[in-house]
């Protein structure tokens, strides 16, 4: 179909919180600032405390670098710009751009949900057998795994941007978001952009359904597993290895089942209210889980303990050196 009045979009508008007055832009550009730092120093210092711990290189913890690394990019990706919208005014995307971060919002998220797939497929292993865990699960098979979970949905995103790059754009370039995801663009078309909506849905279906419903197998298998182990001491033991995982999944699944279940159900949110959810649901859980590896993971939390407790000494001991020096002097000097 011939478009003779369409108007080429140089840019798109970033509306954000739908209904914001001005006088809180202050405040909320000073909370997702917070929030950005939360999110940057929380995943940075989980990536490196990993890394340079010698005693963590196994692969339950190579996966919660994957997610740590997703988390850090997401929030990269989409809080500076949000923040800059509210702090200095800046609204305006351009257009390439706007497809660049709908690129990576997708695909980050997408990758997110494979690597807890292979989270639970970790956990399923090592109990519902534990001998063959080290043998099956190694650090090679968890890094192709997670591998895997970066190529498969970048590679989907890829078709999806270029699908969405064809639509003639006209009238109307505002994007009621806080950033540019995909059924936001493609509804600014000036044409019918079903086609496109519906490859955007199976991409979000199959990043969501399908590792969501291994989780859902994996986890109720390891809880008959664990309901045959005769003590109930060693049933608790079994099950809080499970407990950072449980916590990692259930924060970034459950609001998003909440929403998409409400949608079905007839309930509708309001703009103002459905943005507030997505970026509570997107971002709060970036900022969470360097808290959850680092309280409710065995590993993590005994090498922070070892690591202070032997600064502490170290701190000490230096005192301690110095004041003996001091004394010395002392002593001389009289």
């Amino acid at each position: 179909m011939l478009y003779t009045n369409v108007t080429k979009i140089k840019d798109f508008f970033l509306l954000g919180f739908p209904g914001l007055l001005p006088k809180y832009y202050g405040p909320v550009s000073a909370f997702l600032f917070l929030l950005f730092l939360a999110i940057a120093v929380g995943n940075v210092f989980i990536l490196v405390f990993i890394i340079c711990e010698k005693s963590l290189h196994k692969p339950s913890y190579l996966i919660f670098c994957h997610l740590a690394l997703t988390d850090l990019m997401f929030g990269t990706v989409t809080l500076p710009r949000l923040v800059s919208k509210y702090w200095f005014n800046d609204n305006i995307v351009s257009f390439y751009n706007c497809f660049v971060q709908m690129f990576f919002v997708h695909f980050l998220g997408a990758s997110h949900s494979f690597i807890l797939m292979v989270m639970a497929l970790d956990r399923f292993i090592a109990i519902c057998a534990p001998l063959r865990y080290t043998s099956l699960f190694t650090k090679n098979t968890a890094s192709v795994l997670c591998g895997i979970s970066w190529l498969v949905p970048g590679s989907w995103m890829v078709f999806i941007v270029l699908d969405a790059l064809t639509l003639p754009f006209c009238n109307s370039n505002i994007i009621v978001q806080c950033y540019c995801d995909h059924y936001s663009i493609v509804t600014l078309g000036c044409e019918n952009a079903q086609s496109s909506t519906f490859l955007g849905l199976i991409g979000a279906m199959v990043s969501l359904l399908l590792p969501i419903g291994f989780i859902i197998l994996s986890y109720f298998v390891i809880v008959v597993a664990v309901m045959k182990i005769s003590s109930s001491e060693g049933r608790l033991k079994t099950l809080s290895t499970c407990t950072p995982q449980l916590l990692i999944t259930g924060l970034y699944y459950l609001p998003r089942c909440f929403v998409y279940l409400a949608n079905y159900l007839g309930y509708t949110f309001s703009f103002s209210i459905r943005t507030v959810v997505i970026m509570l649901y997107s971002l709060i859980p970036a900022a969470v889980n360097p808290i959850i590896y680092c309280l409710k993971t065995k590993d993590i939390k005994e090498s922070l303990k070892r690591k202070f407790l032997k600064n502490k000494r170290e701190r000490k001991l230096g005192m301690h050196t110095t004041r003996q020096g001091h004394h010395k002097t002392g002593h001389c000097g009289g």
